[in-house]
């Protein structure tokens, strides 16, 4: 009996322990799950892919991860892969392949499209951070209507870097049209200073001209591109696209350019702007920062406007959209990969970015306000980022770039042909790439 009682007593004790342990766990539990809530239980820790080519510099971005680290217990590995074609492969490979990494930093605009990116990429459109994006970087790393990337960098602007020391002596202010810039140049002529720094002797900075004045024509012809790819539309018989080679036609026929173009290098412009030898350098504003490290004391004196056209009223500048980061649709770890892009283009994520990197363009943010020790010249691009005034350059919308178009602007810049024959000839250049593309319609 007494070891009936035992054996009993026993029995309830350890059914009384087991509630209790059990009641213990569900109070450790739902106390876990209040402190997960509030906050006060740290992330599970992932890791997160990221494939980059070796010619971009990331030093911002990497500051960026190490606070999301901090934050979220999320660790960021760089993958480095050759830049040019031998990269281009690596990409298409590892997305045939299913290998992709969890991040990937690849070009906007026209080369990210023909990669099929609804297949691999992660539709962002729903992200409440999307519109907090500028259109004008959307409609790069859109498909059928869907997002899938977010700017990885500041753009670059392509326009006309001008010496505001200059200006001021001579009383000029920023054209709005073509004509007035022209009438800018005739003065500083007069004054016995060069108009225009021309470059030639490295014949990519002859492109510019033509390039920058794209803002000119998507602004009113939106649908150009489209057109272009399809080959139904040229540049010679489109009078809004063949006013860039005419503008460069202009510049020789008023003889606005340095006589030495093609023994003038890129390097002797930049020395001939800086030192106000010169009033005005069209280029891409990624020369900021070889002008800020060849002549700090004069950077503050670079200013920037983007090519006129004919309108007074529609002044705008044309871009070159930084690279995009994209997350693949296939990661094992999407949802913390949203919650790293989202914090990347938040305000506190740009602030960390633009502390470790001094911009070489507009940020395509809304409302993003650049630092006080931002250059001059960015800071005179925000009016026009501000106002929607801003375009893609033309290779961002469409793939088709001719190889022959340097020697081709070489041609118009110096007289050897006139801009009819200089925009038939590239015609005929890119109807050659068009078909070497595969592209319908050639």
């Amino acid at each position: 009996m007494l070891k009936e009682k035992a054996k009993l007593s026993a029995g309830v004790i350890i059914s009384l322990l087991l509630v209790l342990f059990i009641s213990a766990c569900s109070s450790d539990s739902e106390a876990d799950e209040d402190n997960a809530k509030e906050g006060g239980d740290e992330q599970a820790e992932v890791t997160l892919t990221f494939l980059v080519d070796n010619q971009t510099v990331m030093d911002g971005v990497e500051a960026v991860a190490a606070e999301i680290k901090a934050r979220y217990n999320i660790t960021t590995e760089f993958e480095i892969r050759p830049g040019g074609t031998e990269g281009d492969n690596i990409v298409k490979t590892r997305l045939a392949t299913g290998e992709m990494t969890d991040f990937m930093w690849y070009n906007s605009g026209s080369l990210f499209k023909a990669l099929n990116p609804e297949e691999y990429f992660y539709d962002l459109s729903n992200e409440s951070y999307i519109g907090t994006i500028d259109d004008s970087f959307i409609e790069t790393v859109s498909v059928d209507g869907k997002v899938y990337g977010i700017p990885g960098a500041s753009a670059s602007a392509g326009g006309w870097l001008y010496n505001s020391k200059v200006y001021e002596e001579l009383g000029l202010s920023v054209p709005n049209t073509w004509e007035e810039l022209l009438e800018n140049n005739e003065k500083v002529k007069a004054a016995g200073i060069t108009p225009v720094a021309g470059s030639y002797k490295d014949t990519w900075t002859s492109q510019l001209v033509f390039l920058a004045d794209y803002y000119n024509v998507h602004s009113e012809l939106s649908e150009f591109a489209d057109d272009y790819t399809a080959n139904k539309a040229k540049i010679a018989d489109t009078p809004l696209i063949l006013r860039g080679f005419e503008k460069l036609q202009d510049l020789h026929e008023f003889e606005h350019m340095n006589n030495e173009l093609s023994s003038t290098s890129y390097e002797d412009a930049l020395r001939m702007l800086a030192e106000g030898e010169a009033a005005h350098y069209p280029m891409l504003t990624f020369a900021l920062a070889a002008l800020n490290d060849l002549y700090p004391e004069q950077i503050d004196d670079i200013g920037f406007f983007g090519q006129p056209g004919d309108n007074e009223d529609n002044h705008g500048i044309t871009l070159w959209m930084p690279g995009g980061i994209y997350l693949n649709k296939d990661s094992e770890h999407v949802e913390a990969g949203k919650q790293w892009m989202e914090f990347f283009v938040s305000p506190e994520g740009m602030e960390i970015y633009m502390s470790t990197m001094k911009a070489d363009g507009p940020y395509v943010i809304k409302g993003l306000e650049l630092p006080e020790d931002s250059y001059q010249a960015v800071k005179e691009m925000v009016p026009y980022i501000n106002e929607g005034r801003v375009a893609p350059a033309l290779e961002f919308l469409s793939p088709i770039k001719g190889p022959a178009l340097e020697q081709i602007t070489v041609e118009v810049g110096m007289g050897f042909v006139t801009a009819e024959e200089g925009a038939e000839k590239y015609d005929r250049d890119v109807e050659k790439q068009a078909q070497q593309l595969g592209l319908e319609g050639w």
